[in-house]
């Protein structure tokens, strides 16, 4: 009968209570694997993204994080005056600017 459900043996008393180095192993491996897999990557994208912040002068074309494509016109610490269209500006926070585009690229639109 032992061919349809298989024995149970009782472990010896020595391999019963010492952990394995797979035991100790596992959750440091996931940790590094969590690391190198999530954090570092968006480390590096708000360090690229503030970068990108601190570098805005006057007269560059930008996308703010609401859509809206503009020129520069003044730039203070924490808004900047963005022109949208010929007589309209608008105020917006330096961090909502997402990405600065080409330069020419809001006359060809």
């Amino acid at each position: 009968m032992d061919f349809l459900i298989s024995p149970a043996f009782a472990e010896t008393a020595a391999s019963a209570g010492s952990p394995g180095l797979l035991d100790f192993a596992f959750p440091i491996i996931l940790l590094v694997l969590f690391y190198v897999m999530l954090i570092r990557p968006q480390q590096k994208r708000a360090k690229a993204h503030r970068t990108m912040q601190q570098s805005l002068a006057k007269g560059d074309e930008v996308v703010t994080d609401g859509g809206l494509m503009g020129k520069i016109n003044e730039i203070n610490d924490n808004a900047i005056n963005l022109q949208i269209a010929e007589t309209v500006e608008v105020k917006v926070r330096r961090e909502s600017i997402n990405s600065v585009l080409p330069k020419g690229t809001l006359k060809k639109l």
